[in-house]
């Protein structure tokens, strides 16, 4: 399973990459205005300071939601780097931008997703990546990673080609549960991959270790 990480902050970036588990990005105009970065040129800016960052998938957000104004904003990003996979919302004008741009060899992720029957279309669409959105879901009191799961079955039963990319990830156990369900990659916070190191049995065999170490050497 692949790890991306959900932010537009390059140290939180530069973090993951150094860790040596990070396979690419995802970003959206939220991220960018929480780093202060606005306006188109600046925005593109940072995109290239991010594809110049990671060697991986980078996943760029169009803010337009009609077909013309997608595929317009989904070129131009296309054009800032070949790492870069144009993001596209889960509607009727989405799912037709999607199959515009997979004639047109350009690669899309297919976000704000919540129903199998949605992962459906995106599929048939030629989405490269799919994103159900697995906190946002257990919020409304259903199960997130049993959408990841049955997803999974109807791409395997059916031979479809696109990735489920589990979104919304809150915690650590999120991304365990979704690497059991069948997901191809997670996005998630930086903090949500760090959560993975911790153990509290690692934690005391490692202080037992030094301790020995510390009477063995004394």
């Amino acid at each position: 399973m692949k790890f991306f990480v959900d932010t537009a902050n390059l140290e939180q970036i530069k973090e993951a990459q150094d860790l040596g588990i990070l396979d690419g990005v995802t970003t959206n105009p939220s991220l960018m205005a929480k780093e202060g970065i606005t306006g188109e040129a600046n925005i593109i800016a940072h995109y290239k300071a991010i594809c110049d960052l990671v060697d991986g998938d980078i996943s760029a957000e169009v803010i337009a939601t009609d077909f013309e104004g997608m595929i317009k904003e989904g070129q131009a990003l296309a054009d800032i780097h070949e790492n870069i996979v144009v993001k596209v919302p889960m509607t009727k004008d989405g799912v037709k931008a999607i199959r515009w741009f997979t004639d047109h060899d350009i690669r899309t992720n297919c976000t704000l997703v919540f129903s199998a029957g949605q992962a459906i279309l995106a599929a048939k669409a030629g989405a490269t990546y799919l994103s159900p959105f697995i906190g946002r879901i257990d919020d409304m009191n259903w199960d997130g990673i049993e959408l990841i799961a049955q997803i999974a079955d109807i791409y395997t039963t059916q031979g479809y080609p696109t990735e489920i990319l589990a979104a919304s990830i809150r915690t650590p156990l999120h991304i365990v549960r979704a690497a059991e369900a069948g997901a191809d990659v997670v996005t998630c916070p930086l903090s949500s991959i760090l959560g993975l190191l911790k153990h509290p049995l690692t934690d005391i065999g490692l202080a037992q270790f030094l301790a020995d170490h510390k009477k063995a050497n004394s």
